[in-house]
């Protein structure tokens, strides 16, 4: 018989961190919200790669690609992306600058213009769009389309689950339940 023992993680045991105790659930969120902020410069970098032969960067192709769906204000492209409006406006300005999208009235709001595709932006678009299918389709084999599919959902319910937490007003440590918040300033 062996004398070796089988250390098992519950939902509500807590387990020891530098700062104190987190859950089994609040470790496995640490892991995945590292790994994706470890994803996002490799994905910016791949992306930049991918609009390089059209003249653009990954920020300026999301915004082509976010005004490519429909017209939209700047505002409304910076949520769908998540990014602050400021960075938004800054590269739809230098994008009306060059001419690959236009301001045009925006019927429900007399101040915020609709950012609109120009046409010269669609070839560029087109040609980012082919290299990221051919890019996308090697990479999603490589991982596989069901590990894939079934990472979709549980990274759906963290955007989801950040955003009603935005939402409420409040910063992250707000809302640690009052019984844990308590313990970890005493």
């Amino acid at each position: 018989m062996s004398k070796r023992q089988h250390a098992v993680k519950s939902e509500n045991r807590p387990s020891p961190t530098r700062a104190g105790t987190r859950t089994a659930a609040g470790d496995a969120l640490a892991a995945v919200a590292i790994r994706v902020l470890r994803l996002a410069g490799p994905l910016t970098a791949a992306g930049d790669e991918l609009a390089r032969p059209a003249g653009q960067t990954s920020a300026r192709w999301q915004v082509l690609a976010a005004a490519d769906h429909a017209p939209a204000t700047v505002a409304d492209i910076a949520r769908t992306l998540g990014l602050a409006r400021q960075s938004v406006q800054r590269v739809a300005d230098v994008l009306a600058d060059e001419g690959l999208v236009d301001y045009q009235d925006n019927p429900d709001h007399a101040r915020a213009k609709l950012l609109c595709l120009a046409p010269r932006s669609r070839a560029a678009l087109a040609t980012i769009q082919t290299a990221q299918r051919a890019w996308a389709d090697a990479l999603g084999a490589e991982i596989g389309e069901a590990e894939l599919r079934r990472a979709t959902p549980a990274l759906d319910r963290l955007l989801a689950a950040l955003a009603r937490r935005a939402s409420d007003g409040g910063n992250a440590s707000d809302k640690v339940p009052h019984s844990r918040a308590s313990r970890a300033s005493g």
